[in-house]
């Protein structure tokens, strides 16, 4: 098949399973049709472990979508599909191109519709073919836009119209069929600008023999005294934040905290705190060590007061996660005290990177590679368990469980809360869990988000 077969397929595709439903099953079922043909259309030099690996995340994540259906399974589908198209045309070009790519093809959209010698076959269609394109499927395109822009200029022509009493939204089909050959047409016929080829150098983990050459960042250090700079600055610094590290400590677990509301917001402002100044110490170590310095055969010391430093940070990252777990020892498990465990997580992640970056004399592109495909992996991640299950599973062992906050602030609990109201013998919380269930569900096939069906069963 050619490029305007998938572009059409996946269009019918789309407004078959998307017209006159909502988006539950049919987005999963689309996703897997979309890795399917991907995989199909990718020629073998392209078929890396990479792309295979991106097929299979693919799968899952359209899965994963089909029974959760909230936003970090759309998330972790979108990202998966757009990275499997990516690597399916372009083997070498850096993930992180992935976005202005997109991006620029969303805003050329209209342009590039109408090159139709760029997605259309070149060669003359046959007869049939081409009668019913000139025939059929032009005036049909022609008619159903104007009939759209005269329907919002005229409540009788509009009228006119809809008296046939036919069973068909044209609105909604209207609607339908552009977004889903938008998607299509943007998925199968991206164009990758030249200026974007032209940057993928930049994104290089490794250093160029160009930037192994010793010479000093600014015309006004010498690179003896710039060297001697950093010497001087990391060693203050690790001083510095042996002190932070030590009163950091103290605070958070020798002092009294009189009430939880203090507990939760001095927990949320030092984590934020350790967070902020993770960022700012790859910072300092990726401004230091963005070219020559990792070549040089002087900076031995250097190099080993900024291991220190990320050893340092890594103590101050765990000191944030043990108090973290104190937290929520206390006051029980929520989705945001989850989410400082991931943003810990990327903070160590990071921190470990970055020693490997100087070990192993990585360019400052080789932290954003790494880091891009470690946030797409926690996506994944987030996507694939059940967060609200394990929320209310943990907290319902705690003599203060809060019944109305899990339900009507926690997602995919229900079956853990219709358990607590069968043991509490409580009739009221199992009308209400049952009826908010209720939400959840499809009356057609398509619409289904698979988690709120077993719950019925």
């Amino acid at each position: 098949m050619k490029t305007h077969h998938y572009i059409f397929l996946s269009t019918i595709a789309f407004i078959v399973l998307f017209y006159n439903e909502n988006v539950g099953l049919n987005l999963g079922i689309l996703g897997v049709l979309y890795s399917i043909l991907t995989l199909i259309k990718t020629p073998d030099r392209n078929r890396s472990k990479t792309f295979f690996l991106l097929f299979a995340t693919s799968i899952l994540s359209s899965l994963a979508f089909a029974w959760f259906g909230d936003f970090s399974s759309f998330l972790a589908l979108v990202v998966s599909l757009l990275l499997l198209s990516f690597r399916s045309k372009n083997k070498r070009l850096k993930s992180l191109l992935l976005i202005p790519v997109f991006i620029v093809n969303g805003f050329t959209f209209i342009c590039r519709i109408f090159s139709f010698d760029d997605w259309l076959p070149k060669r003359n269609m046959s007869g049939v073919w081409q009668k019913m394109l000139a025939f059929v499927g032009i005036p049909l395109i022609l008619i159903s836009v104007f009939f759209g822009v005269y329907s919002m200029g005229s409540d009788h022509f509009a009228g006119f119209f809809t008296d046939f009493q036919l069973d068909v939204n044209v609105w909604q089909l209207l609607c339908i069929s552009v977004l889903g050959f938008f998607i299509a047409f943007n998925y199968w016929n991206y164009y990758v600008e030249k200026m974007i080829y032209k940057q993928n150098h930049i994104l290089s983990n490794d250093f160029q023999d160009q930037n192994k050459i010793q010479k000093p960042t600014y015309s006004f250090l010498d690179l003896n005294t710039e060297r001697m700079s950093g010497v001087i600055s990391f060693f203050s610094l690790n001083i510095l934040l042996l002190f932070f590290i030590i009163t950091f400590n103290y605070e958070q677990f020798y002092e009294t905290i009189k009430t939880p509301s203090q507990l939760s917001e001095e927990t949320h402002e030092r984590v934020g705190a350790v967070i902020v100044s993770i960022i700012m110490a790859i910072l300092v170590i990726m401004f230091y060590f963005k070219s020559n310095f990792n070549f040089d055969p002087k900076a031995g010391l250097l190099k080993n007061l900024v291991k220190i430093w990320i050893a340092l940070n890594a103590v101050l990252v765990i000191s944030a996660m043990l108090k973290n777990t104190e937290y929520i020892v206390n006051l029980g498990f929520t989705y945001k005290r989850l989410g400082v465990y991931a943003f810990l997580i990327l903070s160590l992640i990071g921190l470990t990177l970055t020693f490997v970056k100087i070990q192993r004399q990585k360019t400052n592109a080789f932290l954003f590679n790494s880091m891009s495909w470690c946030f797409y992996g926690m996506v994944l991640v987030c996507s694939f368990i059940n967060w609200g299950g394990i929320i209310t599973s943990q907290n319902m062992k705690r003599p203060d469980f809060v019944v109305d906050y899990h339900v009507n602030s926690i997602n995919f609990n229900e079956k853990y809360l219709l358990k607590y109201a069968e043991e509490k013998k409580d009739i009221d919380l199992k009308k209400q869990v049952l009826e908010k269930s209720k939400l959840g569900i499809s009356s057609t096939f398509l619409s289904k988000v698979f988690y709120y069906e077993t719950i019925q069963k």
